[in-house]
């Protein structure tokens, strides 16, 4: 008996895979030196929202959508900006804390000089709308032309590589992850230990370097 031939019908669309020509797992911290071009060049460009933006960013820590909603009056007190502040988080509704350093206050409140505004407005307006906050969407678009002005590949990296780059670097030095899970406002330590991708490697190094 003559096998035929099966011909795909004309009127089937190929099914392609969500992830295909995407580049897909946990977004790349960046190093110090990243961290010193980028700043750089946003003050080359003079984009001081950007540059208050970008240091708050890491040094909050915070998840997108708490930061682009932070209001002013959560980081200044009193015509002052914060050396430390607390908000809540919108994912867990648990409190988190974190540092304002130096660099951050000054980035800051050259930005806050420029925008005014009062303590319950938000420290990123949208430009569409003086009641919004900037969205989590232009902030990522924001963080690929960052990232591809120092010459990395904006794909690389997300908006989670701001939230980690501190974090990563403490732990990097110190090994302390009970402290990078009170940074990061995990209630679990199985969450940090994940978010970090620490592995058996970053394991035995850190005990290698433990010399009794």
């Amino acid at each position: 008996m003559e096998k035929k031939t099966r011909f795909p019908s004309p009127t089937l669309k190929a099914s392609v895979p969500w992830n295909a020509g995407k580049m897909v797992g946990a977004k790349r911290a960046l190093k110090e030196k990243h961290v010193w071009a980028i700043r750089f060049w946003l003050g080359s460009e003079q984009r001081v929202r950007d540059r208050a933006l970008f240091d708050l960013a890491l040094d909050s820590k915070l998840r997108v959508c708490d930061l682009v909603s932070l209001r002013i009056g959560d980081i200044v007190t009193s015509g002052q900006v914060r050396h430390r502040a607390m908000v809540v988080q919108q994912k867990t509704r648990r409190p988190v804390q974190f540092e304002i350093t130096e660099t951050t206050r000054e980035s800051v409140r050259a930005w806050l000089e420029h925008r005014g505004g009062g303590l319950n407005e938000y420290v990123f307006p949208s430009r569409l709308s003086a009641k919004a906050h900037l969205s989590t969407r232009q902030y990522a678009r924001l963080l690929d032309q960052w990232v591809q002005a120092v010459g990395l590949i904006a794909g690389e990296y997300g908006t989670h590589s701001l939230r980690r780059t501190k974090v990563a670097m403490i732990y990097k030095r110190t090994g302390n992850i009970r402290a990078v899970q009170i940074l990061l406002g995990h209630s679990k330590l199985d969450s940090t230990v994940r978010y970090l991708g620490v592995d058996v490697e970053d394991a035995l190094a850190l005990s290698e370097a433990t010399d009794l």
